[in-house]
């Protein structure tokens, strides 16, 4: 079966055609600047590139290229619509409805926008996508695949806040958590890496890029994460604070007259590396600063090596130890430089890092030295791999009723 990949944010559509007999993807394209002039579709299939820049007012024209795109006589790869028999959209937000994938019906939609207010940017733009590929292909299985469900496992000692109870039994604010499909998916193959039952390990997962979080995952489930109620809370990011005491905001909100929403658009937009260093909220661009002997540089860096070495420490404690720290995504995969800080000083857990081996960038790797008692892996994220695979599952169990 092909499967297709939706990604839909509020003014671009990610997608990606996987043929789930090999497990192969067969085409990928971006379509941006959906509702803005300059509106534009890149695709790549193979050695075959496709660009189209045309008009496109809303998700349901996006769809309509996308599909268009994908059957295209010299750059497509389908001679029919019906190849396609199953679509998975990627939701960020499941709150506590959905603890894994499911079919996309009427009460998964009134779901999915009832848990907009958990994410304003995200889950709107979700809605706007599986509307619109609804529309362009009414006789296609849609499925839903959750960032949150992964973590839907965290026992409530890891998911309250310490705050009144009733915030959490009214209005339902706890950790949700985010990136579950990349925690799912890099601890599973870890296991498989290591040779071993994902029952019997307690791997640290570190899905570090523009946006970052670690998970704590014990016998496959997930016990612990960095993100909360929001993507905001954790680590340093791009341009999100992580952490930060609540009483700092009032401070700061008094001394330069801000309002709430003022105040979330910088904890959110203008902090982090971006914040911290004054240059960029881009990685890359901090460490070659840092290189150069810019200070600033180097203190963001600083800042998001002792976050994550924090956090580390922290859930081999919540989980009484660990067999395998796992850096992914593409900080975690890209950076030899970023493991070597965070995995420094880290022998008393266990971990120690082959310096040699460390020197990769996007490839699987155990990194390790051979002494070490945890072993470090690097491993690209598949998360459009989990959402085809669950949609795979989700529509032959509609088949075998």
């Amino acid at each position: 079966m092909k499967i297709l990949i939706v990604n839909a944010g509020s003014s671009s559509l990610k997608y990606q055609l996987i043929d789930m007999e090999q497990e192969t993807t067969m085409a990928k394209g971006l379509i941006e600047r959906i509702g803005i002039p300059g509106s534009r579709l890149k695709q790549t299939a193979g050695d075959k590139k496709y660009q189209l820049e045309m008009p496109m007012p809303d998700h349901i024209e996006a769809s309509k290229q996308m599909l268009q795109a994908l059957l295209h006589k010299e750059h497509g790869v389908l001679k029919s619509m019906d190849e396609i028999g199953a679509v998975g959209h990627r939701v960020v937000h499941g709150g506590e409805h959905f603890t894994a994938s499911a079919i996309i019906d009427e009460d998964c939609m009134k779901a999915i926008e009832e848990n907009s207010s958990f994410a304003p940017l995200h889950n709107p733009a979700n809605l706007m996508g599986i509307k619109a590929t609804q529309m362009v292909m009414e006789n296609t299985p849609m499925v839903a695949v959750f960032d949150t469900s992964f973590h839907q496992t965290m026992p409530p000692r890891s998911f309250l806040y310490g705050m009144p109870m009733e915030y959490y039994t009214d209005l339902k604010v706890r950790r949700y958590g985010f990136h579950g499909t990349s925690h799912r998916y890099v601890s599973e193959r870890a296991a498989k890496m290591l040779g071993k039952d994902p029952k019997e390990l307690k791997i640290i997962t570190c899905h570090l890029g523009n946006g970052s979080s670690l998970c704590a995952v014990e016998g496959g489930k997930s016990v612990d994460t960095s993100m909360g109620l929001t993507p905001l809370e954790g680590v340093l990011m791009g341009t999100r604070s992580g952490n930060v005491d609540p009483a700092s905001l009032q401070f700061i909100m008094n001394h330069l007259n801000l309002d709430i929403n003022q105040m979330m658009d910088v904890l959110n937009k203008k902090s982090g590396l971006l914040g911290v260093s004054g240059l960029s909220s881009d990685m890359r661009d901090v460490e070659n600063a840092a290189a150069e002997g810019n200070k600033r540089a180097q203190i963001a860096l600083n800042l998001l090596y002792n976050g994550i070495k924090k956090y580390i420490g922290a859930y081999s404690a919540v989980m009484g130890g660990v067999d395998a720290i796992v850096f992914t995504a593409g900080i975690g995969e890209n950076s030899p430089e970023l493991r070597e800080h965070v995995l420094d000083g880290m022998e008393y857990l266990g971990a120690k890092l082959d310096l040699e081996k460390n020197k990769v960038r996007g490839v699987e790797r155990d990194v390790a030295a051979e002494d070490s008692k945890v072993r470090i892996l690097v491993i690209p994220t598949n998360e459009e791999l989990v959402i085809a695979r669950d949609t795979l599952a989700i529509v032959q169990g509609l088949d075998g009723k």
